[in-house]
């Protein structure tokens, strides 16, 4: 893995909270801040995912029209969670509130 540098200019008062939190960490100020961004990263990237598959499921229910109310689907998953026989709810047409 090749690595470069980069700068970041932080403010006095995040710097002494970095450094302090490195050494509860028992780490380095260095590795603390690339265990941060690291984190923060694959926060990102998780958070993208989720919303791309969201965006899909969304795109599946405009085109069909159809959706799983959410009492049905929570009453579905409580019952399977406890281990009870549970029929799969039926998707049945969206209906929308107008305002």
């Amino acid at each position: 893995m090749s690595t470069s540098t980069t700068t970041i200019r932080l403010p006095k008062e995040l710097k002494d909270k970095v450094a302090r939190a490195a050494e509860r960490a028992g780490k380095t100020v260095h590795g603390f801040i690339l265990e941060a961004i690291a984190e923060k990263v694959e926060f990102e990237e998780r958070r993208a995912a989720f919303v791309e598959t969201a965006e899909q499921r969304y795109a599946v229910v405009v085109a069909s029209g159809k959706t799983i109310g959410w009492s049905k689907m929570r009453e579905y998953l409580e019952r399977r969670i406890t281990g009870r026989r549970a029929a799969q709810p039926k998707p049945r047409r969206l209906v929308r509130e107008l305002p």
